[in-house]
């Protein structure tokens, strides 16, 4: 019998420990998936397929030289074993030519990590059966990805992480045939049939406002509602340096200001790195615990992301952060808006299901730019009227989620990321909606 992805990688750091030599240690990072992909168009399976694979990063660490190596594993426990034994050799070969790293901290911890998410996935004829009631006669595109998604970490000095989780995500968009299309998303650990329908049905509802002629808004300030992914795509730019300790040691954090005291954001917003009960490892890709840190309280920034070289350069205690110093597991609190009153609440205004090709305008003052796409519509009086063209909007976060934000709804997203670059990824956002008193729309 085959052994199991826990099984193949304490094999690897079992054999690691018997051939790393003093004053050598090592970190020995892992990553594996066994993932079903089904692609969709016109609500039919297109191509279908499974991807099982693996790969370890090395690091050797000598006399404060570093050097790392990444190797994809096979199905055979004696092919990986050689390819070990050789990435040992080629990194020690390696280290006499490098310098000295002065920024390099090694976690001597002898950690141990231990989470095992082994939920039951939908099966396939489950999920096909319901994408074939909801959907069998619209022009509906998409990818379904399913499947355990497992980290591993081990170093020399006994600490020890292991990191499974079972999940499924289902994105897609459903066309009008005007070339207009609704764009939705459903995923988790857990299929729900009655949610997943709720999700088809809201995005079909929609599907029929495209059918109707498209409004033109010349520019100007307009009261918003911002759906979930919508907010995800303003915090994923948020992601980029916002909350890295680096950025705002330099001086080049969009939320500087904010972490500065200079500015804050509106007291109902509270953002965390909730890791506990996330996708993602409870450890960092550099073999640090992660924690789960109070990002933004009520307005006001607190914790800051801190990986083990900022930590050094900074003088700061590392905190589990990756080397980006990105979040993994976002997680903003929810408002006391009810999804059933967004409309009615809003009013008049844009109703914005997703914004689109985000990028700063001014990081200084965490100003974005971007484009309203897939189903943005002009509503009176708590109705919905028509689709908006596409337009380009401009406004700053301090505005958008400080001084106009209104409300932010009871239920949240739980959006995990669609990224398949290279592998499968567990970073997620847990995320509600927003009413802005105003948006601006600069074309």
């Amino acid at each position: 019998m085959a052994a199991t992805p826990l099984q193949s990688f304490q094999s690897l750091v079992a054999s690691l420990q018997e051939q790393v030599r003093a004053p050598e240690h090592f970190t020995l990072s892992y990553s594996a998936e066994h993932s079903q992909f089904i692609r969709f168009n016109h609500a039919k399976v297109r191509q279908a397929g499974e991807v099982q694979q693996a790969s370890c990063a090395l690091k050797l660490v000598k006399d404060g030289r570093q050097a790392e190596l990444q190797f994809t594993l096979g199905n055979d426990a004696d092919v990986d074993q050689q390819r070990l034994a050789e990435a040992i050799e080629q990194l020690r070969q390696t280290l006499p030519l490098l310098e000295a790293d002065p920024y390099l901290q090694l976690n001597d911890s002898a950690w141990q990590s231990h989470n095992v998410q082994d939920q039951a996935l939908p099966g396939i004829d489950q999920v096909l059966m319901q994408i074939e009631q909801g959907a069998g006669e619209l022009d509906l595109v998409g990818i379904y990805a399913a499947g355990p998604i497992c980290r591993g970490f081990a170093s020399s000095f006994g600490a020890f992480g292991w990191h499974q989780a079972n999940s499924f995500n289902f994105d897609w968009s459903l066309f009008h045939r005007n070339g207009q299309a609704v764009k939705a998303n459903y995923a988790g650990q857990h299929w729900d049939n009655d949610a997943f329908a709720l999700r088809l049905r809201q995005a079909r509802e929609q599907l029929e406002y495209l059918g109707r002629p498209l409004k033109t808004l010349a520019p100007g300030e307009y009261r918003a509602y911002l759906a979930p992914a919508a907010v995800d795509e303003i915090m994923g730019m948020l992601c980029w340096g916002g909350f890295s300790s680096q950025s705002l040691a330099t001086k080049n954090s969009p939320l500087q200001r904010l972490y500065a005291g200079d500015a804050r954001l509106n007291q109902q917003v509270s953002i965390a790195e909730q890791v506990s009960g996330s996708l993602s490892p409870a450890f960092s890709d550099e073999g640090t615990p992660r924690s789960d840190l109070r990002l933004i309280e009520q307005g006001q920034g607190l914790d800051r992301l801190i990986c083990a070289r900022s930590a050094v350069e900074f003088e700061l205690a590392a905190n589990g952060a990756d080397s980006h110093e990105s979040p993994c597991a976002l997680s903003m609190a929810a408002g006391d808006l009810e999804q059933r009153d967004v409309l009615s609440r809003l009013g008049t205004g844009l109703y914005i299901s997703n914004l689109w090709y985000l990028n700063f305008s001014d990081l200084p003052a965490a100003r974005m730019t971007g484009l309203t796409r897939f189903a943005t519509f002009w509503v009176e009086d708590g109705q919905i009227q028509a689709p908006v063209s596409t337009m380009r909007f401009d406004d700053s976060v301090y505005s958008l989620l400080g001084s106009q934000l209104e409300a932010l709804t009871a239920e949240r997203e739980l959006i995990l990321s669609t990224s398949t670059y290279g592998q499968r990824q567990t970073s997620s956002s847990h995320l509600p909606g927003a009413l802005v008193k105003r948006l601006t729309l600069t074309l």
